[in-house]
């Protein structure tokens, strides 16, 4: 039984990074507090920091560790991968943007759009990638550490 919960674990922890990361993007929306606008910038300063870095070290660990370890075992899952990688670049750009927001005193309101900007593309992604991936990776027998394949989070 020991065996079979190593192979099922590699979905969970996926499952794991994306409710993290969901909870971590939540609490940076959840920081524009209309009632003090410098409180709730320096709040959505840090909150999108933290955020953007770890979103970010999530989609360098699998673009450097599990994509091409899948794409090794399963070649038919090519297809899959490239559109995956396409989608952490695509989210890079746009976190790019967010930080590049903040950095400006961007208004309350354009930092909103670009949050909800994110928000809506990062689900999709991530509806994508377990709707694609989380019945391979309950049968991935794979040797490694969980932070080095899907980011330290």
């Amino acid at each position: 039984m020991a065996e079979r919960d190593r192979l099922v674990a590699w979905n969970r922890e996926l499952l794991d990074a994306h409710d993290r990361l969901r909870r971590a993007l939540r609490l940076a929306r959840d920081s524009d507090d209309p009632r003090d606008a410098a409180a709730a910038r320096s709040d959505l300063r840090l909150h999108c920091l933290g955020f953007c870095a770890a979103l970010g070290g999530h989609h360098a660990a699998e673009d450097a560790a599990l994509f091409p370890e899948l794409v090794a075992r399963r070649p038919d899952l090519a297809p899959t991968i490239e559109r995956l990688v396409q989608d952490h670049a695509m989210v890079a750009g746009l976190l790019a943007d967010l930080d590049a927001a903040l950095a400006s005193d961007a208004a309350p309101a354009a930092l909103r759009g670009h949050l909800d900007g994110l928000a809506a593309i990062m689900e999709s992604h991530f509806r994508y990638e377990e709707r694609e991936l989380l019945g391979i990776l309950a049968t991935l027998d794979l040797d490694a550490d969980p932070r080095a394949v899907l980011g330290p989070l």
